[in-house]
């Protein structure tokens, strides 16, 4: 599948899929709805501990940097396990230019979050765990093992089968009682498959040009 490069309005690159008509992440700001999405209304519920993380979408790998840079000034022990069926490769990967907009000191980190091998655990630092699981989203057979999960997989108009019931199914019963989904998505179809499968679901502010999002708690 071809991808094309592109900066956002935040100067943050993304990749654009001219097949799909879709982007990896916001054309109005990558960092900025990484960082208003999963980091301010999903990672800052926690500090002091000791977390478990699981990303829906490891993409251009944007959500775990940023998370891994964030994780010291929250003082957290993470485990952060990313799953991905078609991961982009480090070539494209590498025009990412994150680490030029977060700090040149996480560049070597990116790296290794690429191109560390899949399926095994990596230390990255003696607080930060990191696993990329080669895995299609439906197969996720976790129980109970997340405090927070950051579900960033593709638009409901690009792959509607990663919106439905059967699979927040799954996510409620991968999160530990009392964790947490954060995501983008907004519609109303969305929060009520939520409902369904027994979240709490709030509806918050969203990203920049971008009204709402959700985030559902298992309580």
């Amino acid at each position: 599948m071809i991808h094309e490069l592109i900066k956002t309005s935040d100067g943050s690159t993304s990749l654009y899929i001219p097949q799909l008509d879709e982007t990896y992440h916001s054309v109005h700001g990558a960092l900025q709805e990484t960082q208003h999405v999963f980091i301010k209304n999903g990672l800052q519920l926690f500090d002091h501990q000791s977390i478990s993380i699981l990303e829906i979408g490891f993409g251009t790998g944007l959500n775990a940097l940023v998370t891994y840079k964030e994780h010291k000034a929250l003082e957290l022990n993470i485990r952060y396990e990313t799953v991905e069926a078609y991961p982009i490769s480090w070539e494209e990967a590498s025009q990412m230019n994150f680490s030029e907009v977060l700090s040149p000191t996480l560049s070597p980190i990116f790296k290794q979050m690429h191109c560390c091998p899949w399926d095994e655990t990596v230390a990255l630092s003696p607080t930060f765990s990191f696993k990329k699981r080669l895995q299609r989203f439906e197969t996720i057979n976790d129980v109970d093992s997340f405090d927070l999960i950051y579900f960033d997989a593709f638009g409901a108009q690009v792959q509607p089968e990663l919106w439905q019931e059967a699979i927040f199914q799954q996510m409620y019963t991968s999160l530990k009682q009392g964790g947490y989904l954060v995501t983008y998505a907004a519609k109303g179809s969305v929060r009520r498959a939520m409902q369904t499968c027994g979240f709490t679901v709030e509806r918050l502010p969203g990203p920049p040009m971008k009204r709402e999002m959700l985030r559902a708690h298992k309580d």
